[in-house]
C-alpha cells in the first residue's frame, strides 16, 4: 500500500509517520526526518532535493539560506509563502563529514524512491493546483532522467495531472558568483511567476 492508496490521507497523519521512517539508511546519520510544511489548502506545492544543514537540525523545510533566497524570489513573483506548501523528494540529509563541517551530497535514485511515498502522500492530501520542481534532483524524480532543467525551467509542463513549473534551487543562487545573484534571483522570480499566473481563480 502506498500513501495515495488512503482514501483521505491527512498531512498529520503522514507527518507522524514518516517522523519513524527507515525505508533507507539516512535516516540512520540525520538528526530527524524533515517532513514538508505549509497549509493543507495550498494551491502551490514546491518540492525542493532534500533538507540541508539547518533544516535537519530545525526540522522544517527551507529554513536555512536557499529559503531566505526562496522566500525573496516568492515575494517578487507575488506569492505569499503562506499559500505555499513546500517539501523536499528527499525527507533526510544526506551528507558527507569533513572535519566538524556536514557537507551536502545529493540524494541517489534509490533515496529518491524510497522518499516517493511521503510525497505522493503529500500531493495527494495536498491536491494542488500548480506544482513547482526545485533544481534538476526534484525535476528528475517527477519528470524522469530526461529532464533537463537549462533547456525546461519556466515552462509549464503536465505530469499526472498537474500543471508543474520547474526552475531552479534557491541553493545554486547562493553558489553562483556574487556578481551574478540578483540576475539569477530575478530570473527564478521570473518563473515562479509563471507559477502564479496559473493561480486558480477565487
Amino acid at each position: 500500500m502506498t500513501a495515495t492508496d488512503l482514501e483521505h490521507p491527512n498531512l498529520d497523519d503522514l507527518r507522524r509517520d514518516a517522523a519513524g521512517c527507515t525505508r533507507c539508511e539516512l535516516y540512520e546519520p540525520a538528526t530527524q526526518t524533515v517532513f514538508g510544511a505549509g497549509p493543507a489548502s495550498a494551491w502551490l506545492v514546491l518540492v525542493g532535493e532534500q533538507p540541508g544543514d539547518r533544516e535537519d537540525l530545525a526540522g522544517e523545510p527551507f529554513v536555512g539560506p536557499s529559503g531566505r533566497v526562496l522566500d525573496q524570489a516568492l515575494e517578487r513573483a507575488g506569492i505569499d509563502r503562506d499559500e505555499v506548501y513546500v517539501t523536499n523528494a528527499v525527507k533526510h540529509f544526506r551528507f558527507e563529514r569533513e572535519g566538524k563541517r556536514r557537507i551536502h551530497k545529493t540524494p541517489g535514485v534509490t533515496h529518491i524512491r524510497a522518499c516517493r511515498y511521503w510525497l505522493d502522500g503529500e500531493l495527494a492530501a495536498v491536491r494542488p493546483a500548480v506544482l513547482g520542481t526545485l533544481g534538476a534532483v526534484a525535476g528528475k524524480a517527477l519528470l524522469g532522467t530526461t529532464f533537463k532543467i537549462t533547456k525546461q525551467r519556466g515552462q509549464v509542463l503536465e505530469w499526472e495531472g498537474h500543471r508543474l513549473v520547474p526552475t531552479v534551487h534557491p541553493s545554486s543562487i547562493l553558489r553562483g558568483p556574487p556578481e551574478a545573484r540578483e540576475e539569477s534571483l530575478a530570473a527564478l522570480a521570473a518563473d515562479l511567476e509563471v507559477a502564479a499566473h496559473l493561480r486558480p481563480r477565487a
